[in-house]
């Protein structure tokens, strides 16, 4: 636990963010591929390195829904680290875990970043995220337009999903029969219960279970 906490100050330590506040183009000058980090209004947040249950999620999540994706040519499915900048009037950049695009939104893509909203956005709670993902992210994304919001905490083992209404605003989408059907990927579903499994189920057998692949 020592060399973890020593890493963690080190990470830290190495990425400590600028102490005057900065544009977005400034932001963006400032990071380097290696730096998890997001915009707030001027001020840079340092983000902790994630843990392995919560990379091991992701990477399932990013290649089942890839493959999806691809295979029904919906769209663009991109993980972290890859900046978020939403609306202008918000003054925000974020990291998701995960972000979906649709096809007819993908010239939105710059080469560092995505300007505007994703179809998709999935977060993966950590202890040290929590609060940032169940409010002030949750508010932004539906500030934002973003249509639908997974919010993933495998401590708890919750998994809350939502979706824009006809007023803007989010509604949680309910799960049946422990079958959750995304609405801003048409045809796409998968198990709650899949992400919680340990060790967690293998991409290939998911796939052949959502009809990706044959069996």
């Amino acid at each position: 636990m020592d060399q973890i906490n020593e890493a963690m100050a080190e990470y830290l330590a190495a990425k400590a963010p600028p102490r005057e506040r900065m544009s977005f183009e400034e932001f963006l000058a400032w990071c380097d591929d290696t730096t998890w980090a997001e915009w707030v209004d001027g001020e840079v947040i340092i983000l902790s390195p994630a843990s392995l249950r919560h990379q091991m999620i992701k990477k399932l999540l990013v290649t089942v829904m890839d493959v999806f994706v691809q295979e029904y040519r919906l769209g663009l499915v991109v993980d972290a680290p890859f900046l978020v900048r939403l609306p202008e009037r918000l003054r925000r950049g974020r990291e998701p875990d995960i972000i979906f695009v649709r096809a007819e939104k993908q010239h939105l893509f710059r080469e560092p970043y995505f300007d505007g909203a994703p179809d998709l956005v999935v977060e993966i709670v950590s202890p040290e995220s929590a609060a940032r993902d169940r409010q002030e992210k949750f508010h932004e994304y539906e500030a934002a337009g973003v249509g639908e919001y997974w919010l993933l905490d495998p401590d708890r083992q919750e998994a809350c999903f939502y979706h824009l209404d006809a007023g803007g605003r989010y509604r949680e989408i309910a799960v049946e029969n422990g079958i959750y059907r995304s609405q801003a990927i048409p045809g796409f579903w998968l198990k709650v219960r899949w992400l919680w499994q340990d060790p967690l189920p293998a991409a290939l057998e998911v796939l052949r279970e959502i009809g990706v692949l044959s069996k």
